[in-house]
């Protein structure tokens, strides 16, 4: 029987922040259970944890939506970063993923990694289909800092500023405007959205991703990571965020992003709320 962990990640306390299921030795696992295996939890992400292949590496991470296996993705790295930790490793580590090795802290619940990858553009949506998407009067597509556009670190999402906190919280996701948005803008990732708003250095977010079962995620680093490198990119500077997701569905989480020296910097707490094992 195999060993897993549910984390909260992205809060300091439990049933906040973004559920994640972490198998901290998936050595024994069949190939053509892991994906059933994830949507069988169907949270947002699960993290299959192996050996790392170099031994000068800490874990090999395989990360797994209800849907699809995917490269990179924010909040089951720092999950795993914490997990790893509890488990008497770090607090430097490196860990393996689809998008090459990140060099990752973690110690006492709060974890950090750090990602080098370049900022890719894959295409810049119309705001009368964002709109449509998000159930919201086109008027509230903010085009001043920057038209909707689909970028990746690595996972791409479409960044959507809005015109106010209370449009953001007015979002209403409509399934079959997300496929016509996959229909006219593909990428791996079915047309997620990330709609946000600005004060300063807070941000707040939503991200909402149905044709990937995942209606609404509480907590999203590799977006939170791509939007801290795009807003870096158009204000020609380094900047520090604080990104508040998953207040609109009661898990609220805190993103904390920063730019410098070519890399982006995520960082979190993380709290484990459960144990068991797998009997299949």
């Amino acid at each position: 029987m195999t060993e897993f962990f549910v984390y909260d990640v992205f809060t300091d306390a439990p049933f906040g922040g973004n559920q994640l299921a972490v198998i901290p030795d998936a050595t024994s696992l069949p190939e053509d259970k892991l994906q059933k295996i994830a949507r069988e939890f169907n949270f947002s992400e699960t993290v299959f944890l192996y050996p790392a292949q170099s031994v000068d590496h800490t874990s090999r991470l395989r990360i797994f939506t209800p849907t699809m296996e995917v490269p990179f993705a924010g909040h089951p790295t720092i999950g795993a970063a914490v997990a790893l930790s509890d488990l008497g490793k770090g607090p430097e580590m490196i860990l393996e993923l689809d998008i090459g090795p990140l060099p990752a802290h973690a110690k006492a619940g709060a974890a950090e990694f750090s990602v080098t990858a370049k900022l890719e553009d894959f295409g810049q949506p119309d705001p009368e289909l964002i709109a449509a998407c998000l159930g919201l009067p086109v008027a509230a597509v903010d085009c001043t800092a920057h038209a909707p556009i689909q970028c990746s670190l690595g996972l791409p999402f479409t960044f959507v500023r809005l015109d106010s906190r209370d449009s953001l919280s007015a979002c209403l996701p409509v399934t079959d405007a997300f496929r016509e948005g996959a229909r006219r803008f593909p990428t791996p990732l079915d047309f997620a959205i990330y709609a946000y708003v600005r004060d300063g250095n807070r941000v707040d977010a939503r991200m909402f991703a149905p044709l990937d079962n995942i209606p609404e995620d509480p907590a999203t680093g590799s977006a939170a990571a791509t939007l801290t490198a795009l807003l870096a990119r158009i204000g020609k500077a380094d900047i520090t965020l604080s990104i508040h997701q998953g207040d609109d569905m009661g898990r609220p989480s805190v993103i904390r992003t920063e730019t410098g020296d070519g890399m982006v910097t995520v960082a979190g707490n993380a709290v484990r709320t459960m144990s068991g094992t797998l009997t299949c």
